[in-house]
């Protein structure tokens, strides 16, 4: 094990979010993007690697944001970017309890 700690922070109530959407949140010391694929919550860093864009604040469609500076694309539901897969994005659980949603950060 390598000593990372895993918090569980609350970020939302399910009606935040309506399907479709997405938002930035704090979690601890990061900033998480959540959003809600067909009433599912999915949670990854808000970071886009191509230059730093905040995914929270791009279009979803389906799975797939756009990230709002560049264009690129990421699947929300695997943090894959969607031309080149090997290319990733942290994902992070979610978890609902009653109408609490709660994302684990791990570090």
């Amino acid at each position: 094990m390598s000593g990372e700690q895993a918090s569980r922070i609350r970020v939302g109530s399910v009606g935040d979010l309506a399907p479709g959407e997405g938002r930035v949140v704090d979690a601890g010391p990061h900033t998480v993007a959540i959003f809600n694929v067909e009433g599912r919550y999915v949670a990854l860093d808000n970071r886009c690697p191509h230059r730093g864009g905040p995914l929270g604040e791009g279009d979803l469609d389906g799975a797939i944001v756009t990230c709002p500076w560049h264009a690129w694309r990421w699947d929300v539901t695997t943090g894959a970017n969607a031309n080149n897969p090997a290319v990733r994005v942290a994902c992070f659980p979610v978890t609902i309890e009653g109408d609490a949603v709660f994302v684990e950060i791990v570090g």
